[in-house]
C-alpha cells in the first residue's frame, strides 16, 4: 500500500531538494504540511497535487531531477517515454470539435491497447480534474490526467497523444486553443509525477513543438516523440 505521510527528510529526498529550503517553503505556507507532535508531515496526495502545478515553471534541469526521483520501473531507462507510449496510441489527426470529445477520442485511442479496464470510470476522472484547473498550457499543449491514480482501471501505466488539425478551447492560459495532447494513465504516484516531468523536459526542446505540428500523421508523430524522448538523455 503507497505511504501516505512523508517526513521532511523523505520530501527532500523524493524533490532532490535541501531539506533547510524546504522547511522554510512550507514555513511560509508555500508547500502544503502540518505539525504532527512537533514534526512535519506531508501528505503524499497533497504533495503530488501541489508539485504538479509547481513543475509548470520548472527548468529542464529541475524537472530532470523530479523525473529521476520518481522513476519506476514501468519506464525504460534510456527513453522512458517509450514503455509508455506505442504506435497504437497515437491518433493524427485527432477529430474533435470540443474538449469532451478530445478526451473521449483519447481515451478510445489509449483502449486499443486492451489495458483500459474502466473507461467510463476513466473519462469521468480526466474530466473532473480539467473542471478544477484545465491541464492546457498556453502552447498549444494540454496534458489531461486524472486527479489521482486509478489503477483499477488500467492494466498497465500508458500514454495516448492525439494532435488535432484545428486548435479547440480547452481552458489554457489567455484563451488559447489546444491541438496537442497527451493524455497521461498511470497506476500509481510515482510513475505520474515522473511521466509528468518526462513530459515537461520534452516539451522544452528547440523545435520540438514545431516538428510535432509538422508531423502529418500517426506513424510520423510516433516517430518524432521517440527521436525526441531519446535526445533527452543524449542517445
Amino acid at each position: 500500500m503507497p505511504q501516505q505521510f512523508l517526513s521532511l527528510d523523505e520530501l527532500a529526498v523524493q524533490l532532490g531538494r535541501d531539506r533547510r529550503e524546504l522547511e522554510k517553503l512550507v514555513q511560509r505556507g508555500r508547500i502544503p504540511g502540518r505539525r504532527v507532535e512537533g514534526t512535519w508531515r506531508f501528505h503524499s496526495a497533497e504533495i503530488r497535487h501541489w508539485l504538479e502545478q509547481e513543475i509548470r515553471g520548472y527548468s529542464s534541469d529541475e524537472l530532470a531531477v523530479v523525473e529521476e526521483s520518481h522513476r519506476s520501473s514501468e519506464a525504460a531507462a534510456d527513453a522512458p517515454l517509450a514503455g509508455l507510449l506505442s504506435p497504437e496510441t497515437v491518433q493524427v489527426p485527432l477529430e474533435a470539435r470540443t474538449r469532451r470529445s478530445a478526451l473521449e477520442a483519447l481515451v478510445e485511442v489509449a483502449g486499443r491497447t486492451w489495458q483500459v479496464w474502466e473507461p467510463a470510470l476513466l473519462l469521468e476522472a480526466i474530466l473532473e480534474r480539467e473542471s478544477v484547473l484545465s491541464t492546457g498550457f498556453e502552447s498549444g499543449v494540454a496534458i489531461p490526467h486524472p486527479r489521482n491514480p486509478l489503477p483499477q482501471a488500467l492494466g498497465t501505466s500508458l500514454i495516448a497523444y492525439g494532435r488535432a488539425f484545428s486548435g479547440l478551447p480547452f481552458g489554457a492560459p489567455k484563451r488559447a486553443l489546444t491541438d496537442i495532447y497527451f493524455l497521461v494513465l498511470c497506476r500509481d504516484s510515482r510513475t505520474h509525477l515522473s511521466t509528468l516531468a518526462r513530459l515537461g523536459r520534452l516539451l522544452q526542446l528547440p523545435g520540438f513543438l514545431d516538428d510535432l505540428r509538422n508531423a502529418p500523421d500517426s506513424p510520423a508523430s510516433y516517430a518524432t516523440i521517440a527521436a525526441a524522448d531519446r535526445k533527452l538523455d543524449g542517445a
